[in-house]
């Protein structure tokens, strides 16, 4: 795959994995206490926030939208928008690299880009993401006025990058489209809504040689042979399977209609076809539907009339359309280049949890009132579309120091829980989830990794397809166990002794209790990795109880 050169290219991508770990100090919680668990306010610089994200987010975003400064002048000063080209991309680099890693597998990333940096930023996210990944480029119409500036040529468009996390696993919503209910003309005798399609194929690929086992005989109401034949003579195809026309037969969607050719009455097939419960139809990748840059800015100065304006920001309709193609309600999204809170703001009002993250003052002149405003039920944007009413909650948090100093020793405020995520993210490369670790004891849970071996099914299983007429079904994926560790942390006196001798060192004594807390997990079977402050077993003891001891701090990873 071609990839995209640059000066200090080699380093950028080393850049995330030095930036420290860094705890989040919880500032205020705003709203219903219930629901700011699930939505979170940042303030700070964004690469840093990602990492300190990462132990209790990895893998978990379902997505993310950002909109990165332009590199044309147009940000806010804090953003430094007026970078080259390699230091501009040495910036995006490794940002991209934790968002991949906060993506959940079935997640996708979305970013407005303009041309000044747009066709750089496409081979980057190929590279980072994947270009099997790559699902669109959107164009978003920013602006719906007529220009009357000088230059003979005046874009009036952005680029909205889109890519999935696994293009196999991914999954996006289509478009409601009520429209498509008007090419149900009919109504059947239950009062169903339906149409008739010709079941001889027309068009592309209609022909006899194009699919030749689709061309055989039907037997029409009065027994008349009737083959797939176009009207200038041409042997054609019908448009589904033998399997297929069977099955509608049965279900009474096979309709016999005669009409009159040269003087002789023929029998033609059709094909019933029932309207939609829920019409729906692909997205467009050409936005001409949501609103534009000079509704934004109207709505923005509505909400924030004494706060310095932004010129990019976007309006809540654009983010609308995302989240209706990408997520579901519950789904988690997130945007490090939060702005003016425009995300946030969206993300709320249709019910997604969300996280924010915001350099400087602007978290707190911007992001903190709009979602204030939100929480009180303001009106302007998509409220009104989507029955926004007010509620819900977040939390404000800062970055605060860094998990391990300089020599790698753990900072003084670190306490279990978050060494616990920190160790469990190093070990499994995926989140911690508290609720699979046993309560107020060092077991934080046991990971299974699963290789994917693909099957075939019986034929019998498979459903009948109309449109496939192949004789093997197709194969499934099905997950085979490769291994599966229990992983345990003893830290600030875990076992009820706070003393550095006794409950945060593996010692015989503790080595039983582990064992014996260990038989009464879901996977007693599975062997153990110990995380502690020192070790006073032998190797041959740890060996016959299948277990691994790791040192705190040396074998814990400072980057």
């Amino acid at each position: 795959m071609p990839t995209l050169d640059w000066l200090n290219r080699a380093p950028s991508f080393t850049t995330a994995a030095q930036v420290p770990y860094r705890l989040l100090d919880n500032v205020s919680t705003h709203g219903d206490l219930q629901s700011a668990a699930g939505n979170l306010l940042i303030q700070g610089d964004n690469l840093e926030a990602l990492k300190a994200l990462l132990p209790f987010y990895r893998g978990q975003v379902k997505c993310i939208f950002i909109d990165p400064p332009y590199n044309t002048k147009s940000a806010f000063e804090h953003y430094d928008d007026n970078l080259e080209h390699s230091q501009w991309l040495s910036m995006m680099l490794p940002r991209l690299q934790l968002l991949r890693d906060l993506l959940s597998e079935d997640g996708s990333i979305w970013v407005t880009i303009d041309d000044n940096e747009g066709h750089y930023l496409k081979v980057l996210m190929d590279e980072v993401f994947g270009r099997r990944n790559f699902v669109a480029t959107f164009v978003w119409q920013k602006v719906d006025s007529p220009n009357d500036n000088k230059p003979a040529i005046a874009p009036d468009h952005e680029f909205l990058l889109s890519y999935a996390r696994n293009s196999a696993a991914a999954k996006f919503h289509k478009k409601r489209a009520e429209s498509l209910l008007d090419a149900y003309g009919m109504v059947d005798e239950s009062g169903r809504r339906c149409r008739d399609r010709l079941l001889k194929k027309n068009g592309k690929n209609s022909l006899r040689v194009d699919r030749p086992s689709m061309f055989f005989k039907l037997d029409a109401p009065d027994n008349t042979p009737v083959w797939p034949i176009h009207d200038d003579g041409r042997e054609a195809r019908w448009s589904h399977s033998q399997l297929g026309i069977d099955a509608a037969q049965a279900e009474g969607r096979l309709i016999w209609k005669q009409r009159e050719k040269a003087g002789k009455v023929i029998w033609i097939p059709y094909m019933r076809e029932f309207a939609p419960d829920i019409p729906i139809r692909p997205h467009p990748t050409i936005l001409l539907d949501v609103k534009t840059s000079r509704q934004a800015k109207a709505h923005q100065k509505e909400l924030l009339p004494d706060a310095e304006q932004f010129d990019t920001v976007k309006p809540e309709q654009l983010l609308e359309r995302v989240f209706d193609i990408a997520t579901n309600p519950g789904d988690l999204v997130l945007d490090s280049f939060l702005g003016s809170g425009t995300t946030a703001a969206v993300a709320h009002k249709m019910g997604r949890r969300w996280i924010g993250i915001e350099m400087g003052e602007h978290a707190t002149t911007h992001c903190l009132p709009r979602l204030q405003k939100v929480m009180d039920g303001e009106q302007g944007g998509i409220s009104a579309a989507v029955g926004w009413q007010g509620g819900g909650g977040f939390r404000y948090c800062t970055l605060g120091a860094p998990i391990f100093d300089a020599d790698g020793c753990i900072h003084p405020d670190v306490r279990f829980a978050t060494l616990a995520a920190f160790i469990w993210q190093q070990e499994t490369h995926t989140a911690f989830d508290p609720a699979h670790a046993t309560p107020n004891t060092p077991h934080l849970g046991t990971h299974s990794v699963f290789d994917s071996c693909y099957r075939t099914p019986h034929k019998d299983l498979e459903p009948i397809s109309p449109e496939i007429d192949t004789a093997e079904p197709a194969p499934v994926l099905e997950p085979i166990l490769r291994s599966r560790t229990a992983y345990y942390l003893l830290f600030n006196g875990i076992l009820g002794d706070k003393r550095p001798a006794s409950g945060n060192v593996l010692t015989s004594a503790v080595l039983d209790a582990l064992l014996a807390l260990h038989a009464t997990t879901p996977h007693p079977d599975a062997p153990l990795v110990v995380y502690g402050e020192a070790n006073r077993l032998g190797d041959a003891r740890l060996a016959l109880a299948r277990v691994t001891f790791k040192h705190i701090p040396y074998d814990v990873k400072a980057r």
